[in-house]
């Protein structure tokens, strides 16, 4: 999720300032041109941007972390997936690490640049968004072959799941994932692309609990009914079984934590409806 500009206080500015800084030292490095304005990512811990080379038109990316976290798997996250074939993804053509003076790590990625629009300026849908037979058809055969991709990544584990769980929910809520599969594990609207079809964002992917990518998309969607709706018809073999409903348990929890720093207000109060009929039914 990215701040919204109105609310920036003095010291969001200068971060933002700092990392725009770091992603045209990356380009420099990269000999790139940047073409287009800086999107920043999830509380501002990445900045991107189109750029060109020589070769074509890229994506360059940099993402900043203290130094206990680089290496961990959100760091390697974009490179690792470049093991996932059959599917519209971006491509880690070169990296960049560095560290800076103010005692932060920082990585720039040049990827490939798919041609799709996002469906989504942020996590959540528009009102009203209608896609294609032919889309949910990519995106079905997508998250298929991605399931079926052998990783040691790991996007969530039984014990992050609990403690999510008993956090959001309370001591009394408890599942246990029976099947897991290889996840994208932050399938949301705005990393999903239309026109044509695309998957942004592989920071996160690894084995999670079956369904989890199903189960992601449609608990973004619900503050928009209707597209909530849709996502549940295109997925109810999946979402209407013990493991989706495991897997939209494990996802609400997930986004509550999320809402902690806060992501989408407008999503807590259906996600606890979720979770608590979710929590019954386990039960």
């Amino acid at each position: 999720m990215t701040a919204d500009e109105n609310n920036l206080t003095d010291a969001d500015r200068h971060y933002r300032d700092w990392m725009t800084r770091a992603l045209h030292q990356a380009a420099e490095h990269f000999e790139l041109t940047i073409e287009g304005p800086v999107v920043f990512g999830w509380l501002d811990r990445s900045a991107g941007a189109p750029a060109s080379a020589s070769s074509g038109r890229v994506w360059l990316r940099v993402v900043s972390e203290l130094p206990a976290w680089v290496g961990g798997p959100a760091w390697t996250g974009n490179y690792d997936a470049n093991v996932v074939s059959g599917l519209p993804k971006p491509r880690v053509l070169d990296l960049h690490d560095w560290p800076d003076d103010t005692f932060r790590h920082v990585r720039g990625e040049v990827l490939t640049r798919l041609p799709g629009t996002p469906c989504s300026t942020t996590n959540t849908p528009p009102p009203h968004l209608i896609l294609p037979p032919q889309w949910w058809r990519e995106l079905r055969a997508s998250l298929t072959t991605l399931a079926r991709t052998q990783t040691e990544r790991m996007h969530s584990d039984q014990a992050k799941i609990n403690r999510r769980i008993r956090d959001a929910f309370g001591d009394g809520t408890t599942v246990v994932i029976q099947r897991w599969e290889t996840v994208h594990g932050d399938l949301h609207w705005g990393n999903l692309l239309r026109d044509p079809f695309g998957i942004l964002d592989w920071e996160l992917w690894g084995t999670g609990p079956a369904g989890t990518d199903a189960a992601t998309l449609y608990a973004y969607s619900l503050a928009q009914p209707a597209v909530a709706a849709t996502v549940r018809s295109q997925f109810t073999d999946v979402l209407d079984t013990p493991d989706g409903r495991r897997a939209q348990l494990a996802v609400a929890a997930r986004l509550l934590h999320r809402a902690s720093f806060g992501d989408h207000p407008e999503l807590v109060d259906p996600l606890r409806r979720l979770g608590q009929r979710l929590s019954l039914e386990e039960g």
